[in-house]
């Protein structure tokens, strides 16, 4: 019978790469998601029965040993952006990642792979790097040979990135930033999922892994890199710390007040604290060159994506190659 991997959190924007590789690879994938019948796309992934989607809350230790059970390789790939409630920081990047780790010792689970993201830190000035930061350490206590990506910002078709930005440069004449001056380095996110595969099935060493393309610029230079490709001139405003701090708190208020019926999806306080870090490899860091794996340049594949954000969206190209005809 073939080996089965049990994907936490496989229904998102990451592990369903991870998902389709593994399927590819000849593995059954288990496909662990809080709502199994909204992620009943990742079924074709594999033949008949090969990939499935299974309901499982890694808060709980029942849920998480029961879809782990007969696996011979786990990846965690659960993240949050929510500060507080029931799924929070850290109830789920550092309680979650512990838990998932400790079970899968307790299973004697072969292989352990934890997304995790870089600037990780428990001493990090933002709760979402100290959350991260408190799951590496526990992972690592738990299951001392396991795999740790740390990303940086990943872009690909589902991203939060790049098509954000491109949804606001829609509104209007102007584009705000916060931390327009921070330094990003994004990574394809098919190429973490091909590191994911590496650790899964024992192609890359135990340790810490930082993953990042081969464009290193700063958040306003990216944007501007996007604006090009969906064809919009605006003026980008780099926005200073203190005036994010100020929107990012009205924000957070305001998804207070509903008691948190609203999330707040505009900026959080603490992602004003985040964005004055750069998400860059660090030097000396075991990198994707370390795994064998090339880095895909963004560049080549934003406008395979991006091209619906364009005033004229799928006809873009058609109309610009239009204006060199010779009128007769």
């Amino acid at each position: 019978m073939s080996k089965l991997v049990t994907i936490y959190g496989g229904s998102g924007f990451v592990g369903r790469y991870i998902a389709r590789r593994m399927a590819k690879e000849g593995w059954r994938v288990r496909v662990a998601c809080r709502r199994p019948n909204e992620a009943l796309f990742v079924k074709p992934y594999g033949v008949v029965g090969q990939v499935e989607p299974v309901f499982c809350n890694i808060r709980d230790d029942a849920s998480v040993r029961a879809v782990m059970q007969g696996a011979d390789a786990v990846v965690n790939c659960v993240g949050t952006f929510d500060r507080g409630g029931r799924n929070s920081f850290a109830a789920v990047q550092a309680e979650g990642a512990g838990r998932i780790a400790r079970i899968a010792a307790e299973e004697a689970v072969g292989a352990l792979v934890h997304i995790s993201a870089i600037g990780a830190d428990p001493e990090g000035a933002s709760l979402y790097a100290a959350s991260k930061g408190e799951g590496e350490k526990a992972v690592l206590a738990a299951f001392p040979n396991a795999v740790i990506l740390r990303p940086s910002v990943i872009f690909g078709p589902e991203d939060g990135f790049f098509n954000r930005f491109a949804g606001m440069a829609r509104l209007g004449p102007v584009l705000p930033l916060v931390g327009g001056n921070t330094r990003f380095q994004p990574v394809y996110v098919d190429d973490v999922a091909q590191a994911a595969v590496k650790g899964l099935t024992g192609a890359a060493a135990p340790g810490i892994y930082e993953l990042g393309g081969p464009d290193v610029d700063t958040l306003k230079g990216h944007v501007a890199k996007m604006l090009a490709v969906i064809r919009r001139r605006r003026l980008v405003l780099n926005l200073p710390f203190f005036a994010g701090s100020i929107i990012g708190g009205l924000a957070d208020a305001g998804s207070a007040l509903t008691l948190g019926l609203v999330t707040n999806r505009i900026l959080t306080r603490d992602q004003v604290t985040s964005l004055r870090k750069d998400s860059v490899v660090s030097e000396g860091a075991m990198t994707l060159a370390d795994l064998g794996i090339t880095a895909t340049d963004m560049d080549a594949l934003l406008p395979e994506y991006l091209w619906r954000y364009r005033p004229s969206g799928q006809y873009a190209a058609i109309k610009e190659s239009a204006k060199n005809l010779r009128k007769a």
